[in-house]
């Protein structure tokens, strides 16, 4: 039977490559996100290239969405073998003496207990499939701070918390987690929605980077590991760009 694959913030950036590259894996994705004409695009490019996937409208910051993901991952064509928790985000680079209690409660949702409600109620399936994976796509925030960045980094660190503390939870059962810890990552959303659509700021966040990564090397990464022999267990796999060697070193032509 064809395996599934449920990837979370499909629409766009990481979450869209994710999906594609796992289609032309042969996996039979669930691509979950709540824009969902966004989506209807995806699975159609991806039956176009030969592949096959069903969209699957979810927010991740709601009970009841999940529950509906989970319901469509009961119906899908196969056992549900992968987890990728894609979905997050940042909002905002403000100090912590200014920060935006709503913009950390938001990333704190989308990030952290997003993974939790969509692990949770996808583990029983990946369970019985017997070669389970959840994939966490959290960051090289979840391990560095930087000035700014306090309720992201925050996130992120719990986000990374939780998937630890899932794996030495499920320690003896057929499912295995990976953690991806992507730095610096140019997609068409991450920093223009951090910025709240101001696209010089989000610009200037990449300015002389000859070739910061793009959400297809981060899905090249995801898929490596997710298709490894399910005995081989990658814990973390942190990847940045060449020019980044560093939370605050990074490379910048002409600067």
């Amino acid at each position: 039977m064809t395996s599934v694959a449920i990837v979370t913030g499909a629409s766009s950036g990481i979450g869209a490559a994710t999906a594609r590259r796992l289609a032309a894996e042969g996996f039979h994705v669930l691509a979950a996100a709540r824009r969902t004409d966004r989506l209807a695009d995806l699975v159609a490019g991806i039956a176009a290239a030969g592949g096959s996937a069903t969209a699957v409208a979810c927010d991740v910051t709601s009970d009841e969405s999940v529950a509906g993901l989970a319901r469509a991952a009961a119906d899908a064509p196969g056992p549900v073998t992968l987890l990728v928790n894609n979905a997050g985000g940042a909002r905002g680079l403000d100090p912590v003496e200014s920060g935006s209690v709503a913009d950390w409660q938001w990333m704190y949702d989308v990030n952290v207990l997003g993974t939790l409600r969509v692990t949770q109620a996808l583990l029983p399936a990946l369970e019985r499939s017997g070669t389970g994976t959840v994939v966490v796509v959290s960051s090289t925030a979840g391990f560095t701070v930087y000035e700014g960045g306090g309720g992201y980094s925050a996130a992120k660190h719990a986000q990374t918390a939780v998937a630890g503390t899932l794996r030495l939870e499920l320690c003896g059962r057929p499912v295995r987690v990976v953690e991806i810890d992507p730095g610096m990552v140019r997609t068409d959303e991450f920093s223009l929605n951090r910025f709240g659509g101001d696209a010089g700021k989000a610009d200037a966040t990449y300015a002389g980077v000859a070739q910061p990564l793009v959400a297809e090397d981060v899905a090249e990464c995801i898929a490596w590991c997710a298709t490894l022999p399910h005995h081989v267990n990658v814990d973390r796999l942190v990847v940045r760009p060449l020019a980044q060697a560093a939370q605050h070193k990074v490379h910048r032509v002409g600067q």
